[in-house]
């Protein structure tokens, strides 16, 4: 099934890449690979929620977040092919969570993302990932997302 047709089902729709916030570009093709830059929870240029997870946003928020992460990546991916048909394989994921010190269910915020790539890509979803807890990311975002996905 065309990873559109996927995307219908589940009621999403990738939005425009977002734009820089520094110095660098959405994602870069090296051979078969794609790397993106990291993205943040942006809709329409703007953050829907700020602040550390375990105080301003709770899990279930915070996965959400993860979620749109994932789309603004797809976005950034398909600044180099016309099509997410194209993607052969999700091979990472890298995840940063802004959480208070005793937050610990980075991994959790992660799965956000994760099942969301399963269910859009289903065995060419199943990725290398890593959650990692930070004291602050850019515009106080709750969550980064990074993606490595192989092409054809």
């Amino acid at each position: 099934m065309p990873i559109q047709d996927t995307l219908n089902q589940l009621g999403l729709e990738i939005p425009p890449v977002p734009a820089a916030l520094a110095v660098y570009i959405p994602s870069k093709r090296v051979g078969n690979l794609i790397f993106t830059s990291g993205q943040l929870p942006l809709v329409a240029g703007k953050l829907r929620k700020t602040g550390k997870v375990g105080k301003d946003l709770t899990l279930a928020e915070a996965q959400e977040e993860a979620k749109q992460c994932l789309l603004n990546a797809l976005a950034a991916i398909l600044v180099q092919i016309p099509s997410l048909d194209n993607i052969k394989s999700i091979v990472k994921l890298g995840v940063f969570v802004a959480g208070t010190p005793e937050f610990t269910e980075q991994h959790l915020v992660a799965n956000g993302a994760s099942e969301l790539v399963a269910a859009i890509f289903g065995e060419k979803g199943k990725h290398a990932r890593f959650a990692i807890g930070v004291s602050s990311l850019p515009l106080d975002a709750s969550v980064e997302l990074e993606v490595v996905a192989e092409v054809e």
